[in-house]
């Protein structure tokens, strides 16, 4: 053929450059290694009452939410667990100043009129003096609380709670639908109200103060009594609850070694607590453990229900949890070494200092920032304008 021929032919699929697919969902990382990671800085945060290392623990997890946080509406609600860690450490305050508090201090400053309690109410007392040492403890208290809520916040915001349910075993699927309607709840209520409140502002409306919530507080109710509903539907729809035929044998089994593993992994944590049992506690917790995913894996073949994608918990993954595991290792492990470091005295009233190696420990927590893929970017369409 010539070359008229030649330029009516179909081109080969190469010679015509498809654009980009995007990433799909199951290249993201596994949400289980959000959930390890945010509360292994948790448990981090509970080994320390200085709040400069508690600042840092914040900030790690904020830069990691900052950095890697999808644009999706479940994602939102970490501003909500900062809001409620703040209104935490204001009413510990609070209390600390109108209740009183058992730490004795030198450094008074105000004194507020008290209220004479009756004898039963001994150790008890409102108002009277409020001193530094008093606000300091109540302030390291109410700080490392507010830690582990952003933390638990950080996971909400990094972990799709849908996929985390798909990767949960058979056994606990029917608990893990229960936790994650219960966890998507506050953001689809974050949601609901910012969407309310933004349609309230357009048509010159209040939006704020009594008013406004009782205008607000209703179509969010009712939003949510249908999206219940709906999922009510969804469920059943889907065969939710559906069990499989099993022998007896295989029932007695699975609840022998199900309670005989819980059982062993409470004496092996009463074991490793105490000092009289520490040498029979980590055998007897390694048992109970083995005993309880033996059981896990034999209730799940009760369960009938199939994983399309299922997440593969990758070499990211793996680093992810380890990192935040690294952090509460090394806390845990600073706390018994140098426990003036991680919790500074208020009596005397001494400024707290950053220990060097602690800090250098909690800043392994930001390792998902630079390990974990970047969230896609937010597409938006443009429209063509008719060509005439």
């Amino acid at each position: 053929m010539g070359e008229g021929g030649r330029s009516g032919t179909r081109q080969s699929p190469a010679e015509h450059p498809t654009p980009a697919q995007p990433k799909p969902a199951h290249a993201s990382l596994h949400p289980g290694a959000w959930w390890l990671w945010s509360l292994a800085l948790g448990t981090a945060a509970t080994r320390t009452t200085n709040p400069l290392l508690l600042t840092l623990l914040i900030t790690t997890s904020a830069y990691v939410v900052a950095t890697r946080r999808p644009n999706t509406p479940w994602s939102r609600s970490y501003g909500a667990f900062v809001k409620l860690a703040a209104a935490v450490l204001l009413i510990r305050l609070a209390f600390a100043v109108i209740l009183g508090s058992p730490i004795p201090g030198t450094h008074v400053l105000v004194h507020l009129p008290e209220v004479p309690l009756p004898d039963w109410a001994q150790g008890i007392r409102l108002g009277g003096k409020v001193t530094a040492e008093a606000l300091t403890f109540a302030l390291y208290d109410a700080l490392r609380l507010a830690t582990l809520l952003i933390c638990v916040g950080a996971a909400n915001a990094l972990a799709n709670p849908s996929r985390l349910l798909k990767s949960l075993p058979g056994a606990l699927y029917e608990l893990g639908v229960a936790v994650v309607v219960a966890l998507t709840f506050a953001p689809n209520l974050i949601a609901d109200v910012q969407r309310l409140r933004a349609a309230r502002r357009l048509r010159g409306r209040p939006d704020k103060g009594i008013r406004g919530l009782l205008h607000v507080g209703l179509p969010v109710l009712e939003g949510a009594l249908e999206r219940s509903v709906a999922l009510a539907a969804a469920m059943d729809a889907r065969g939710y609850g559906r069990t499989a035929e099993v022998p007896p044998a295989v029932r007695r089994t699975t609840a022998a070694l199900t309670l005989g593993g819980l059982l062993g992994v409470c004496a092996g944590t009463y074991g490793l607590l105490t000092a009289e049992g520490g040498t029979y506690g980590v055998p007897v917790l390694l048992a109970g453990l083995a005993s309880a995913l033996a059981g896990l894996w034999l209730g799940g073949r009760r369960t009938l229900r199939t994983r399309y994608r299922p997440d593969a918990w990758d070499a990211r993954a793996w680093l992810v949890t380890a990192s935040g595991v690294a952090v509460a290792a090394l806390l845990t492990l600073a706390a018994s070494r140098d426990p003036g470091a991680l919790h500074p005295g208020v009596v005397p009233l001494v400024a707290p200092t950053l220990p060097l190696w602690p800090a250098a420990a909690v800043l392994i927590g930001l390792l998902p920032a630079f390990v974990t893929p970047a969230p896609e970017p937010v597409r938006t369409t443009t429209r063509k304008e008719p060509t005439t």
